[in-house]
């Protein structure tokens, strides 16, 4: 039994800011990369929160990122841009992807920005909330390292290559879509890991050859299972094909990783920006989506629930709660930045509290 201390966002999000500038990143960037990474944990996506910082500290420590590059546009077309992010910090790529896919769909109604040679940039739904945050609708994907076998194989070829939409509107539109193309992230086999748990839910991993596991170890090293066979199988395919052979980057086994050190992460990442306002005033998609959650949610629980939810309101749920009451964090998880926060001299915050995990 472990008790897991908690803390107060405002009180983290400064901690990771000076724990990443002390670790050679820009202001800026550890700035955005501290921001992007709480809000994350807050909404309840551990996986992509503060559990992201000791894989990015381990590749600022590898040299296998660049923290002086923020990447350059490599060719601008009309509506469309194809960026190369020089080995740069994801965070630094996306915030600059999204800007220029704002600024294109100002100009054109639509603004679509494809990078290459980017690295992890955390939570997808960050990116496509800044543009959504525009009065866009803000559509991101990206690759990642081969984890998944394609349907009916059992060799590693793509990544969890996940899609996120974020619409306009009050309260983020009501409607947030942060999906992975395989039935979890990896980020939640990794914490189930963290966590010492010896078994995970069936149906998210394979081991090695390609049998379904319920094994924390034996996934770490096995394959992720696609999301529904082989509609994710083509979903995770189609990301692929948007993401890196469109940008002319890195595809399928190219791609570097946490679990592949010894090349460059490589990834490529797919930004898309819709001027709503093209279509129709803000005000009024925002009232038609508000229509369209009400009838969703109006249909009849099925045995077992108690309401009907849509994409993102578990997040926000959440997120209330956390900025209330606090923020957990698993203790093998901060006993392990806090000894990366010592090692670089950085000075930890306190704990508002504990709570059993």
């Amino acid at each position: 039994m472990s008790l897991d201390p908690v803390f107060r966002a405002e009180d983290l999000r400064p901690f990771i800011r000076r724990l990443m500038a002390a670790q050679r990143i820009d202001e800026q960037t550890a700035a955005l990369m501290a921001d992007s990474l709480v809000a994350a944990h807050a909404r309840g996506v551990d996986s992509h929160g503060l559990q992201l910082v000791p894989f990015y500290s381990g590749q600022l420590d590898d040299g296998r990122v660049d923290p002086s590059k923020v990447g350059e546009p490599v060719s601008e077309n009309g509506a469309v841009m194809v960026y190369d992010g020089q080995n740069g910090l994801g965070q630094a790529v996306a915030d600059r992807c999204c800007d220029h896919a704002i600024r294109l769909a100002r100009a054109h109604g639509l603004g679509c920005v494809v990078a290459r040679e980017s690295n992890h940039f955390g939570a997808a739904a960050w990116w496509a909330q800044k543009m959504s945050a525009q009065g866009m609708i803000g559509i991101v994907m990206c690759t990642a390292s081969s984890m998944v076998a394609p349907w009916q194989g059992r060799d590693p070829r793509w990544g969890t290559n996940p899609i996120c939409c974020s619409v306009p509107g009050p309260n983020g539109g009501g409607w947030l879509l942060d999906m992975a193309t395989t039935t979890v992230a990896m980020g939640k086999i990794y914490r189930a890991n963290v966590l010492g748990k010896e078994e995970i839910p069936a149906g998210w991993a394979m081991n090695r050859a390609g049998v379904p596991t319920t094994k924390t170890q034996e996934a770490l090293w096995g394959l992720l299972m696609p999301l529904g066979g082989y509609k994710g199988s083509g979903l995770a395919f189609m990301v692929e094909m948007l993401c890196g052979v469109l940008s002319a980057g890195a595809i399928s086994t190219e791609l570097g990783g946490f679990r592949v050190k010894e090349r460059p992460f490589r990834v490529c990442q797919f930004y898309l920006a819709i001027d709503v306002s093209r279509f129709q005033p803000v005000e009024e998609f925002a009232e038609r989506m508000k229509k369209l959650i009400e009838m969703t949610k109006s249909s009849s629980p099925a045995e077992g629930y108690d309401e009907v939810l849509v994409a993102g309101e578990p997040e926000w749920r959440t997120e209330a709660i956390r900025l209330r009451d606090g923020v957990p964090v698993s203790e093998p998880l901060w006993n392990s930045i806090a000894e990366i926060a010592a090692k670089h001299g950085v000075a930890v915050p306190a704990a508002i509290s504990h709570q059993l995990a």
